[in-house]
């Protein structure tokens, strides 16, 4: 049975929300007069500028069809298309009785203005746009200060997080009870991943459950990378095959310290939509803006490569390069040793890692640079300058994760730091001395 074209009805636009179970906006839809129709657009304005061997992509298509799969089952089916979305949406409400739309909020600049050209191109059709919040338990100004002002220190804003979150923030939002309401009907395509130009990836992807012995294990084992004690829960929030509403509740029964992560993830999210220009290459505070970085093309390749002699650096760099993961301790100490050890700007090694991570998200991406760059929202002065030995004794005391990762240490064949730290040190602390004195 194919879609009528004269009956009115309700598109829901799946982005980073890719499941059925607990979605707020699809719930909303559902509740609308009219029959549902699920959309998804593998947007070209994105997918036109990845590496056709990009295992993201697999993973999305993977969610779509599992999201085909649910439907077909409640006699339903997804419309789904490869192209710039406003394309797509010219064409949509020129084919289809559109009355409403729905869709879950997305943060990002792209996005933004994105979502406000769709909704011109609805207001012309007399149809309504709505987008509910979905990725975060609370987004945008839901949390201020004494002063109505948005947080901009992560320790009052938890706090007050923690103190605001009751049942009602935490609860389920039951789709599936709805899902009788969409549109009944078959028989659409979806474009190959060849057709989009990609390759299918072998990669195994991270399990979507988180155990309780891990969270409850995971204050004590979560900084030390060579123990399997991180959820890898990561692309699973980016692309919202899990729900923010049910892994908050599991974290708040079993591990304050992982509901604290998850509220590092909102606090980044509202930063991002309170202050944007973060997402627009600027530094979170201005001063910063005027570091006279290296711009030295040789040591950023061999931090790219992990070739840098500092054995926790290089691990590091080589399980992204190789799996698209790394762990979150080792991530702030190769941030660290990038934009202070060589004084390389920050913005290289965030668009390196947006380029390179699995679970890529803006603005904890974001976030981690500017905070281990010493930019962003971080109430710790500007001097705090990791030591990656002195992490690599810390955190992988053993060398268990180094070996993994550097099989070649301890022979000639590793190459010699290639910086000194005392130096890189005092060259750091006078080139962000000079910047700020310069902004006053």
């Amino acid at each position: 049975m194919s879609l009528t074209k004269k009956e009115k009805i309700t598109l829901f636009w799946f982005r980073r929300d890719l499941r059925l179970e607990d979605n707020a906006g699809l719930y909303y839809a559902l509740k609308s007069p009219y029959p549902v129709v699920p959309l998804f657009i593998f947007d070209r304005n994105i997918l036109d500028d990845l590496d056709g061997k990009d295992p993201r992509i697999t993973f999305i298509y993977n969610a779509v069809e599992k999201i085909r799969k649910e439907l077909k089952q409640h006699g339903s089916d997804i419309l789904v298309y490869y192209d710039c979305p406003l394309k797509v949406w010219k064409r949509l409400s020129e084919e289809f009785e559109i009355a409403e739309v729905y869709t879950n909020t997305d943060y990002e600049p792209y996005a933004l203005e994105r979502d406000r050209d769709v909704f011109n191109i609805l207001k012309e059709k007399k149809t309504v746009f709505k987008t509910v919040k979905d990725q975060v338990i609370f987004e945008k100004k839901e949390i201020l200060s004494g002063q109505n002002t948005p947080y901009t220190v992560f320790t009052p804003y938890s706090r007050a997080w923690k103190e605001k979150l009751n049942d009602f923030y935490l609860s389920s939002y039951p789709t599936k009870k709805y899902l009788k309401n969409l549109q009944k009907w078959s028989g659409s395509s979806i474009p190959t991943m060849g057709e989009m130009g990609f390759e299918v990836s072998e990669y195994h992807f991270p399990d979507d459950e988180v155990s309780e012995t891990l969270l409850e294990d995971y204050a004590e084992q979560r900084d030390f990378p060579a123990l399997q004690a991180t959820s890898r829960i990561g692309i699973h929030l980016r692309f919202g095959t899990v729900s923010i509403r049910q892994l908050a509740r599991k974290a708040k029964d079993h591990s304050a310290v992982f509901l604290s992560e998850l509220i590092w993830r909102d606090f980044y999210q509202q930063i991002l939509s309170n202050f944007p220009e973060v997402g627009k290459g600027k530094a979170f505070r201005s001063a910063y803006d005027l570091i006279r970085w290296r711009y030295d093309k040789d040591d950023f390749k061999k931090w790219c490569e992990g070739k840098t002699g500092y054995p926790l650096v290089d691990a590091g760099m080589r399980q992204l390069n190789a799996i698209g993961f790394m762990h979150n301790r080792v991530r702030m100490v190769t941030a660290s040793f990038l934009s202070k050890h060589l004084l390389i700007d920050w913005r290289l090694g965030e668009a390196y890692f947006a380029e390179k991570l699995l679970d890529y998200d803006m603005a904890a991406n974001n976030g981690g640079w500017q905070w281990a760059a010493g930019s962003g929202t971080d109430a710790a002065p500007y001097f705090r300058i990791f030591n990656p030995a002195a992490q690599a004794q810390r955190f992988d005391p053993k060398g268990e994760y180094i070996k993994k990762w550097v099989p070649e240490i301890g022979t000639s064949e590793y190459p010699e730091p290639m910086v000194d730290h005392k130096m890189a040190r005092e060259r750091c602390l006078e080139a962000y001395k000079k910047a700020l004195d310069q902004a006053r």
